[in-house]
């Protein structure tokens, strides 16, 4: 399979389908209302294919090293019924796949009033604890909405008595954990650990770990906040550098990738090396699995070098400077429709969501499709977006949608099926990746900064909100799931058993 040109052509075909829609919409408005230049546009698009076929060799490797990985573990893990061995490996891999995390590098960046090392070292151990709560949850079939209204309000409490201009930064650090790299490994953890249990509930409870560890940063973050003075932080806009020509161009893509390549190294090391450890000392795969995911991790890392440069190359620079030139203009309200438009396709450009939607269709033997599910994470991020910069133009306070989002995602977990709960609060960590924070984040710094606003607290929190509207979406979509079958069963039972033409004929 791993050799298959057909499979491997297959993903850079899934991949450009879910890339070019953004890409076209970005090339729209470079010809009409924000031109760039020569210099810029190149970069985009290079920056483009390199995302396309990062994304395509990133969804082959997860599928036949980082899911197999994680499966393996969970299962081995649990099957040696120690609870304290469990506890340990579970907080020993939360903390080691966050540190190595490199969007957590650059959220240490973002918070100046916080030393790095110590903010690493908190969120690490926050994701550590609570992938702990998740085995746990699991293990003693705990539901998870329970958990989930805890949590939250733990957060919200916090967040009252943190400094405002900290409080959208605190929010937005719920998206470092769920990078492309630490996804799949932590979904396919709640497989192998659910697999052990045999009752009808363990395939819905082997969702919601992304769900609970994305609360883990979150609330690490307040508690910084409520230890260190956080009334200075501020935002230092970064520049990016114009090639002037192809040459120049090239040399940039070639100065960034090393860079990237030993971010991924770091991400990719620890937890290759965990897995690998761990197996010499449990039940041994064969040895064809073990080259299987052996090129699999190859795969994944060749895509993710690839993909992360050209998004950060150049996807980033256009987004911000789009963001700026429509900000600035006397037309800027219609930065809100461009943006909607521009967030219903971005989140189809998650590596990470191609591994969400893939396990949901096998996890519910197809009752719950891709398609459905990728239609609904558009419509919910396309509403996060147009909320996220309307903030950006207007500086109303954060809290004003994530308490009431919140509480609103958080009710409909009465009402809605237990699976479509856990894989809501799952795909709003798993949507607010890369992408968003490549693109939709800095478009909305850029239009924020030109119109006046404070990019601390209005811009910031757009990655909070890309992370909340999934958790409503995903229950309404459980909703009508919910009243579908319940009519589809009350039309079974009313359907009479013989027709008139059967009675005449008997």
């Amino acid at each position: 399979m791993l050799w298959n040109r057909t499979i491997l052509r297959e993903k850079i075909h899934e991949s450009l389908t879910s890339v070019l829609p953004v890409t076209v919409i970005v090339l729209l408005l470079c010809f009409t209302v924000t031109p760039v230049s020569g210099g810029m546009l190149m970069t985009f698009l290079c920056g483009a294919v390199m995302v396309i076929v990062g994304m395509g060799l990133f969804t082959l490797g997860a599928e036949t090293a980082m899911t197999p990985m994680g499966e393996y573990v969970g299962a081995q893990m649990t099957k040696s019924r120690k609870l304290g061995s469990i506890v340990c490996i579970s907080l020993f891999v939360g903390i080691m796949i966050t540190i190595s995390e490199p969007d957590l590098q650059v959220l240490a960046g973002q918070v100046p009033t916080v030393p790095n090392m110590t903010l690493v070292l908190s969120v690490a151990t926050g994701v550590g604890v609570f992938l702990v709560i998740s085995m746990l949850r699991i293990l003693f079939h705990i539901e998870l909405r329970y958990l989930l209204w805890l949590f939250y309000i733990i957060v919200f409490t916090l967040a009252v008595f943190v400094d405002p201009s900290f409080r959208s930064v605190a929010y937005d650090s719920g998206g470092v954990t769920t990078g492309p790299m630490t996804v799949p490994f932590i979904m396919a953890l709640g497989v192998g650990v659910s697999s052990i249990r045999s009752d009808k509930e363990a395939q819905g409870d082997s969702f919601g770990l992304v769900a609970l560890c994305s609360i883990g940063p979150i609330l690490a973050v307040l508690i910084l906040g409520l230890l260190y003075n956080t009334e200075d932080a501020s935002y230092i806009a970064e520049s990016y550098p114009l090639p002037g020509d192809s040459r120049e161009m090239f040399w940039l893509f070639c100065k960034n990738l090393p860079h990237y390549m030993k971010e991924v190294l770091a991400a990719t090391g620890p937890i290759v090396l965990f897995f690998f450890v761990y197996h010499l000392f449990h039940t041994k795969l064969n040895r064809d699995s073990l080259v299987r995911i052996t090129v699999g991790v190859a795969y994944t890392y060749v895509g993710l070098v690839l993909f992360l440069t050209g998004a950060n190359v150049g996807f980033m620079p256009a987004g911000q400077y789009i963001g700026t030139v429509i900000g600035a203009s006397d037309w800027k309200w219609i930065v809100i429709p461009i943006g909607m438009v521009i967030g219903y396709f971005i989140v189809a450009a998650e590596p990470a969501v191609h591994v969400l939607k893939k396990q949901v269709e096998e996890i519910t033997a197809g009752a719950i499709p891709q398609k459905a599910l990728a239609i609904t994470l558009g419509l919910g991020i396309a509403c996060a977006a147009g909320i996220g910069l309307l903030r950006a133009l207007t500086g109303i306070n954060i809290f004003y949608f994530l308490v009431p989002g919140y509480l609103l995602a958080l009710m409909l977990t009465f009402f809605v099926p237990p699976i479509f709960t856990s894989i809501a609060f799952d795909s709003g960590g798993v949507a607010s990746g890369t992408m968003t924070a490549t693109f939709l984040l800095p478009f909305t710094m850029g239009v924020c900064e030109a119109s006046g606003g404070n990019v601390v607290t209005d811009a910031f929190g757009i990655v909070a909100m890309v992370a909340m509207m999934p958790l409503i979406a995903i229950q309404l979509l459980g909703m009508v799931y919910k009243l579908r079958l319940a009519k589809a069963e009350k039309d079974a039972v009313t359907e009479p058993l013989y027709t008139d033409d059967d009675i005449i004929d008997l």
